[in-house]
Protein backbone atom coordinates (compact mmCIF):
# COMPACT_ATOMS: atom_id res chain seq x y z
CA UNK A 1 0.00 0.00 0.00
CA UNK A 2 1.24 3.47 -0.75
CA UNK A 3 1.98 5.64 2.23
CA UNK A 4 -1.06 7.77 2.91
CA UNK A 5 1.06 10.92 3.01
CA UNK A 6 1.65 10.44 -0.70
CA UNK A 7 -2.02 10.06 -1.69
CA UNK A 8 -3.17 13.34 -3.20
CA UNK A 9 -6.54 14.43 -4.56
CA UNK A 10 -7.44 16.94 -7.21
CA UNK A 11 -9.62 19.55 -5.50
CA UNK A 12 -7.83 22.19 -3.46
CA UNK A 13 -9.36 22.63 -0.02
CA UNK A 14 -8.89 25.32 2.58
CA UNK A 15 -5.55 25.09 4.33
CA UNK A 16 -4.31 26.61 7.54
CA UNK A 17 -2.23 29.73 6.94
CA UNK A 18 -2.45 33.25 5.61
CA UNK A 19 -4.46 34.52 8.55
CA UNK A 20 -6.31 37.79 8.14
CA UNK A 21 -8.13 39.25 11.10
CA UNK A 22 -10.91 41.53 9.87
CA UNK A 23 -12.23 44.67 11.48
CA UNK A 24 -10.90 48.05 12.55
CA UNK A 25 -10.83 50.16 15.66
CA UNK A 26 -10.72 48.17 18.91
CA UNK A 27 -9.68 44.49 18.91
CA UNK A 28 -12.35 41.86 18.36
CA UNK A 29 -11.86 40.48 21.86
CA UNK A 30 -12.61 43.93 23.23
CA UNK A 31 -15.62 44.36 20.95
CA UNK A 32 -17.02 40.96 21.88
CA UNK A 33 -16.26 41.27 25.57
CA UNK A 34 -14.06 38.17 25.51
CA UNK A 35 -10.44 37.40 26.33
CA UNK A 36 -7.82 34.67 26.70
CA UNK A 37 -8.00 32.95 30.09
CA UNK A 38 -4.23 33.33 30.56
CA UNK A 39 -3.64 29.57 30.47
CA UNK A 40 -3.74 29.33 26.69
CA UNK A 41 -7.32 28.10 26.54
CA UNK A 42 -9.13 31.18 25.34
CA UNK A 43 -12.78 31.60 26.21
CA UNK A 44 -13.08 33.16 22.78
CA UNK A 45 -10.86 34.44 20.01
CA UNK A 46 -10.69 37.39 17.66
CA UNK A 47 -13.18 36.80 14.89
CA UNK A 48 -13.72 36.81 12.01
CA UNK A 49 -10.55 34.89 11.04
CA UNK A 50 -9.70 33.91 7.48
CA UNK A 51 -7.41 31.10 6.34
CA UNK A 52 -6.17 30.32 2.85
CA UNK A 53 -5.43 27.27 0.77
CA UNK A 54 -2.29 26.47 -1.22
CA UNK A 55 -3.44 28.74 -4.05
CA UNK A 56 -4.50 31.62 -1.82
CA UNK A 57 -8.26 31.02 -1.86
CA UNK A 58 -9.73 31.60 1.58
CA UNK A 59 -12.52 30.77 3.97
CA UNK A 60 -13.70 32.67 7.02
CA UNK A 61 -14.58 31.64 10.56
CA UNK A 62 -16.95 34.01 12.35
CA UNK A 63 -16.71 32.02 15.58
CA UNK A 64 -14.79 29.10 17.03
CA UNK A 65 -15.83 25.67 15.72
CA UNK A 66 -17.75 23.57 18.24
CA UNK A 67 -17.70 20.07 16.70
CA UNK A 68 -14.36 19.15 15.17
CA UNK A 69 -13.43 15.91 13.44
CA UNK A 70 -9.75 15.17 12.75
CA UNK A 71 -8.40 12.96 9.99
CA UNK A 72 -5.75 11.33 12.14
CA UNK A 73 -3.77 11.39 15.37
CA UNK A 74 -1.49 14.23 14.29
CA UNK A 75 -4.14 16.92 13.93
CA UNK A 76 -5.90 15.50 17.00
CA UNK A 77 -2.74 15.86 19.05
CA UNK A 78 -2.33 19.50 18.00
CA UNK A 79 -5.85 20.29 19.17
CA UNK A 80 -5.23 18.53 22.49
CA UNK A 81 -2.03 20.50 23.01
CA UNK A 82 -3.88 23.72 22.21
CA UNK A 83 -6.53 22.96 24.82
CA UNK A 84 -9.29 22.50 22.26
CA UNK A 85 -9.68 18.78 22.79
CA UNK A 86 -13.15 19.20 24.29
CA UNK A 87 -14.34 20.37 20.86
CA UNK A 88 -13.20 17.19 19.09
CA UNK A 89 -16.11 14.84 18.44
CA UNK A 90 -14.37 12.20 16.35
CA UNK A 91 -11.21 11.11 14.56
CA UNK A 92 -9.78 8.73 12.00
CA UNK A 93 -6.44 6.92 12.40
CA UNK A 94 -6.69 7.20 16.23
CA UNK A 95 -3.55 7.14 18.40
CA UNK A 96 -2.91 3.86 20.18
CA UNK A 97 -3.25 3.82 23.94
CA UNK A 98 -0.12 5.20 25.58
CA UNK A 99 1.34 6.67 22.39
CA UNK A 100 0.73 10.32 23.28
CA UNK A 101 2.68 11.89 26.14
CA UNK A 102 1.27 12.42 29.63
CA UNK A 103 -2.27 13.64 30.11
CA UNK A 104 -2.77 13.98 26.35
CA UNK A 105 -3.13 10.22 26.14
CA UNK A 106 -6.10 10.07 28.50
CA UNK A 107 -7.81 12.87 26.57
CA UNK A 108 -7.14 11.19 23.24
CA UNK A 109 -8.69 7.92 24.37
CA UNK A 110 -11.99 9.72 25.10
CA UNK A 111 -12.36 10.88 21.49
CA UNK A 112 -14.82 8.85 19.44
CA UNK A 113 -13.14 6.74 16.78
CA UNK A 114 -14.98 7.17 13.48
CA UNK A 115 -12.56 4.88 11.67
CA UNK A 116 -9.28 3.10 12.31
CA UNK A 117 -8.22 4.33 8.88
CA UNK A 118 -9.66 6.94 6.49
CA UNK A 119 -13.12 8.01 7.68
CA UNK A 120 -15.71 6.74 5.17
CA UNK A 121 -17.30 9.52 3.16
CA UNK A 122 -20.88 9.09 4.36
CA UNK A 123 -19.83 8.74 8.00
CA UNK A 124 -17.77 11.93 7.78
CA UNK A 125 -20.53 13.93 6.09
CA UNK A 126 -23.06 12.66 8.62
CA UNK A 127 -20.84 13.22 11.65
CA UNK A 128 -22.43 16.54 12.61
CA UNK A 129 -19.03 18.24 12.50
CA UNK A 130 -18.72 21.91 11.70
CA UNK A 131 -14.97 21.58 10.98
CA UNK A 132 -12.87 18.77 9.51
CA UNK A 133 -9.09 19.05 9.87
CA UNK A 134 -7.23 17.02 7.28
CA UNK A 135 -3.52 16.39 7.76
CA UNK A 136 -3.06 15.39 4.14
CA UNK A 137 -4.73 16.15 0.84
CA UNK A 138 -7.02 13.70 -0.93
CA UNK A 139 -6.98 10.54 1.19
CA UNK A 140 -9.14 8.24 -0.93
CA UNK A 141 -7.44 4.88 -0.55
CA UNK A 142 -10.01 2.36 -1.72
CA UNK A 143 -10.71 -0.80 0.24
CA UNK A 144 -14.40 -0.05 0.59
CA UNK A 145 -13.80 3.10 2.63
CA UNK A 146 -15.57 5.40 0.20
CA UNK A 147 -14.39 8.45 -1.70
CA UNK A 148 -13.15 11.69 -0.21
CA UNK A 149 -16.06 14.18 -0.12
CA UNK A 150 -15.95 17.00 -2.64
CA UNK A 151 -15.79 20.57 -1.38
CA UNK A 152 -19.39 21.00 -2.54
CA UNK A 153 -20.42 18.03 -0.39
CA UNK A 154 -18.57 19.43 2.61
CA UNK A 155 -20.37 22.75 2.14
CA UNK A 156 -23.77 21.07 1.80
CA UNK A 157 -23.14 19.23 5.09
CA UNK A 158 -22.13 22.47 6.83
CA UNK A 159 -18.56 21.30 7.36
CA UNK A 160 -15.60 23.60 6.84
CA UNK A 161 -12.61 21.63 5.54
CA UNK A 162 -9.06 22.71 6.25
CA UNK A 163 -5.63 21.14 5.97
CA UNK A 164 -2.31 21.49 7.78
CA UNK A 165 -0.54 23.67 5.25
CA UNK A 166 3.03 22.61 6.06
CA UNK A 167 2.12 19.08 4.98
CA UNK A 168 -0.64 19.56 2.42
CA UNK A 169 1.13 22.26 0.43
CA UNK A 170 4.64 20.86 0.75
CA UNK A 171 4.94 19.56 -2.80
CA UNK A 172 3.92 22.97 -4.16
CA UNK A 173 6.50 24.93 -2.20
CA UNK A 174 8.78 27.03 -4.39
CA UNK A 175 11.90 26.54 -2.31
CA UNK A 176 13.54 24.05 0.00
CA UNK A 177 12.09 23.81 3.50
CA UNK A 178 14.92 24.32 5.96
CA UNK A 179 13.13 25.62 9.06
CA UNK A 180 9.91 25.00 10.98
CA UNK A 181 8.25 28.32 10.19
CA UNK A 182 5.46 26.63 8.19
CA UNK A 183 4.75 24.25 11.07
CA UNK A 184 4.71 27.13 13.51
CA UNK A 185 2.32 28.99 11.19
CA UNK A 186 0.01 25.95 11.22
CA UNK A 187 -0.04 25.93 15.02
CA UNK A 188 -0.61 29.69 15.15
CA UNK A 189 -3.41 29.49 12.59
CA UNK A 190 -5.10 26.56 14.32
CA UNK A 191 -4.94 28.52 17.56
CA UNK A 192 -6.64 31.48 15.91
CA UNK A 193 -9.34 29.28 14.36
CA UNK A 194 -10.12 27.51 17.65
CA UNK A 195 -9.78 30.53 19.91
CA UNK A 196 -6.63 29.21 21.64
CA UNK A 197 -4.08 31.74 20.46
CA UNK A 198 -2.52 32.09 23.89
CA UNK A 199 -1.58 28.43 24.05
CA UNK A 200 -0.47 28.45 20.42
CA UNK A 201 2.01 31.22 21.22
CA UNK A 202 3.37 29.18 24.13
CA UNK A 203 3.83 26.09 21.99
CA UNK A 204 5.59 27.99 19.21
CA UNK A 205 7.84 29.81 21.69
CA UNK A 206 8.89 26.50 23.26
CA UNK A 207 9.68 25.05 19.84
CA UNK A 208 11.76 28.08 18.90
CA UNK A 209 13.66 27.88 22.19
CA UNK A 210 14.48 24.19 21.74
CA UNK A 211 15.55 24.53 18.11
CA UNK A 212 17.48 27.70 18.92
CA UNK A 213 19.50 25.86 21.56
CA UNK A 214 20.40 23.18 19.03
CA UNK A 215 21.38 25.77 16.46
CA UNK A 216 23.64 27.53 18.92
CA UNK A 217 25.34 24.23 19.67
CA UNK A 218 25.78 22.83 16.15
CA UNK A 219 24.73 25.52 13.70
CA UNK A 220 28.27 26.76 13.24
CA UNK A 221 29.47 23.51 11.69
CA UNK A 222 30.45 23.91 8.04
CA UNK A 223 27.96 22.26 5.72
CA UNK A 224 30.64 20.06 4.17
CA UNK A 225 31.56 18.77 7.64
CA UNK A 226 28.01 17.84 8.64
CA UNK A 227 27.06 14.14 8.72
CA UNK A 228 24.94 12.86 5.84
CA UNK A 229 21.53 11.51 6.78
CA UNK A 230 18.98 9.19 5.18
CA UNK A 231 15.36 8.90 6.32
CA UNK A 232 14.46 5.25 5.63
CA UNK A 233 10.69 5.13 5.22
CA UNK A 234 10.35 1.43 6.02
CA UNK A 235 6.55 1.48 5.95
CA UNK A 236 6.48 2.88 2.41
CA UNK A 237 7.99 -0.38 1.18
CA UNK A 238 11.46 -1.80 0.67
CA UNK A 239 11.30 -2.88 -2.97
CA UNK A 240 11.76 0.69 -4.13
CA UNK A 241 12.64 3.26 -1.44
CA UNK A 242 10.53 6.40 -1.03
CA UNK A 243 12.74 9.29 0.05
CA UNK A 244 12.03 12.65 1.67
CA UNK A 245 12.96 15.53 -0.60
CA UNK A 246 13.72 19.16 0.16
CA UNK A 247 10.10 20.37 0.36
CA UNK A 248 9.18 17.93 3.14
CA UNK A 249 9.10 18.85 6.84
CA UNK A 250 11.68 16.14 7.45
CA UNK A 251 14.22 18.10 5.40
CA UNK A 252 13.87 21.00 7.82
CA UNK A 253 14.16 18.71 10.85
CA UNK A 254 17.32 17.08 9.48
CA UNK A 255 18.88 20.40 8.46
CA UNK A 256 18.18 22.10 11.79
CA UNK A 257 19.73 19.14 13.61
CA UNK A 258 23.03 19.82 11.86
CA UNK A 259 22.85 17.04 9.29
CA UNK A 260 22.61 16.86 5.50
CA UNK A 261 19.61 15.15 3.98
CA UNK A 262 21.18 12.98 1.26
CA UNK A 263 18.17 13.66 -0.97
CA UNK A 264 18.04 17.41 -0.42
CA UNK A 265 18.75 17.82 -4.14
CA UNK A 266 15.32 16.39 -4.92
CA UNK A 267 12.72 19.13 -5.51
CA UNK A 268 9.38 18.05 -4.05
CA UNK A 269 8.15 16.31 -0.91
CA UNK A 270 8.62 12.63 -1.71
CA UNK A 271 10.13 10.63 -4.54
CA UNK A 272 10.67 6.99 -5.32
CA UNK A 273 14.28 6.13 -6.20
CA UNK A 274 16.33 2.98 -6.64
CA UNK A 275 18.55 1.40 -4.00
CA UNK A 276 21.48 2.19 -6.27
CA UNK A 277 20.72 5.89 -5.60
CA UNK A 278 20.89 5.32 -1.83
CA UNK A 279 24.12 3.34 -2.22
CA UNK A 280 25.63 6.19 -4.21
CA UNK A 281 24.80 8.59 -1.34
CA UNK A 282 26.28 6.18 1.26
CA UNK A 283 24.87 8.06 4.30
CA UNK A 284 26.65 8.43 7.63
CA UNK A 285 23.39 7.98 9.56
CA UNK A 286 20.07 6.29 8.85
CA UNK A 287 16.79 7.04 10.61
CA UNK A 288 14.50 4.04 10.83
CA UNK A 289 11.22 5.70 9.91
CA UNK A 290 8.42 3.70 11.51
CA UNK A 291 4.80 4.76 11.90
CA UNK A 292 3.44 4.34 15.40
CA UNK A 293 2.15 0.80 15.91
CA UNK A 294 0.15 1.62 19.05
CA UNK A 295 2.46 0.31 21.76
CA UNK A 296 6.10 0.50 22.82
CA UNK A 297 6.55 -3.24 22.25
CA UNK A 298 5.05 -3.12 18.75
CA UNK A 299 7.18 -0.11 17.86
CA UNK A 300 10.34 -1.87 19.02
CA UNK A 301 9.47 -4.88 16.92
CA UNK A 302 9.01 -2.67 13.85
CA UNK A 303 12.30 -0.85 14.45
CA UNK A 304 14.02 -4.23 14.83
CA UNK A 305 12.52 -5.40 11.54
CA UNK A 306 13.71 -2.29 9.69
CA UNK A 307 17.23 -2.57 11.08
CA UNK A 308 17.39 -6.30 10.32
CA UNK A 309 16.30 -5.65 6.74
CA UNK A 310 19.08 -3.11 6.18
CA UNK A 311 21.68 -5.43 7.69
CA UNK A 312 20.61 -8.49 5.71
CA UNK A 313 19.80 -6.98 2.32
CA UNK A 314 22.63 -7.35 -0.15
CA UNK A 315 22.06 -3.84 -1.51
CA UNK A 316 22.28 -2.07 1.85
CA UNK A 317 24.39 -4.13 4.24
CA UNK A 318 27.58 -2.48 2.96
CA UNK A 319 26.40 1.07 3.58
CA UNK A 320 28.62 3.03 5.95
CA UNK A 321 25.79 3.74 8.40
CA UNK A 322 24.79 0.07 8.46
CA UNK A 323 28.32 -1.20 9.02
CA UNK A 324 28.86 1.31 11.84
CA UNK A 325 25.43 0.75 13.40
CA UNK A 326 24.50 4.41 13.01
CA UNK A 327 20.74 3.98 13.31
CA UNK A 328 18.26 6.37 14.91
CA UNK A 329 14.97 4.94 16.10
CA UNK A 330 12.64 7.91 15.72
CA UNK A 331 9.03 7.67 14.60
CA UNK A 332 7.95 8.87 11.18
CA UNK A 333 5.12 11.09 12.37
CA UNK A 334 7.21 13.44 14.53
CA UNK A 335 9.66 13.81 11.63
CA UNK A 336 7.44 14.16 8.57
CA UNK A 337 4.15 15.61 9.87
CA UNK A 338 3.60 19.06 11.36
CA UNK A 339 3.62 19.05 15.14
CA UNK A 340 5.24 20.26 18.32
CA UNK A 341 7.40 17.14 18.36
CA UNK A 342 9.25 18.28 15.21
CA UNK A 343 11.38 20.39 17.53
CA UNK A 344 11.93 17.42 19.85
CA UNK A 345 13.12 15.38 16.87
CA UNK A 346 15.60 18.10 15.93
CA UNK A 347 17.06 17.83 19.42
CA UNK A 348 17.09 14.01 19.42
CA UNK A 349 18.95 13.82 16.11
CA UNK A 350 21.45 16.49 17.15
CA UNK A 351 22.23 14.69 20.40
CA UNK A 352 23.04 11.50 18.48
CA UNK A 353 25.15 13.18 15.82
CA UNK A 354 26.93 15.64 18.13
CA UNK A 355 27.34 13.84 21.47
CA UNK A 356 28.21 16.20 24.30
CA UNK A 357 27.40 19.35 22.36
CA UNK A 358 23.64 19.41 22.76
CA UNK A 359 22.24 19.53 26.31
Amino acid sequence: MRSRSRVWGGTAAVVLGGLLAAGCGGGAAERNGTADDGAGKAVSGEYPVSVTDCKGAGTTFTKAPERIVTSNASSLELLLRLGAGDKVTGTGFPPGKGTLPGALDAEAQKVKVLSRAVIPKEKLLGSGADLYIDTFAGMSMGGGMGDTPSEEEFQAAGIKHIYLKSTACAAQSRSAVTDLSAVEADITALGRVTGTSGKAKELVAAMKEKVGAVQRAVGGAARSARPTYFFFDYDAGTKQPTVTCNRQVANAVITLAGARNVFADCDGDYKQVGWEDVIAKNPDWIQLGIRNRGSEAANKEAFDEAEKWLKSNSATKGLKAVEEGHFLRIGSEQTTIAGVENADTVETIAKALYPGKVG
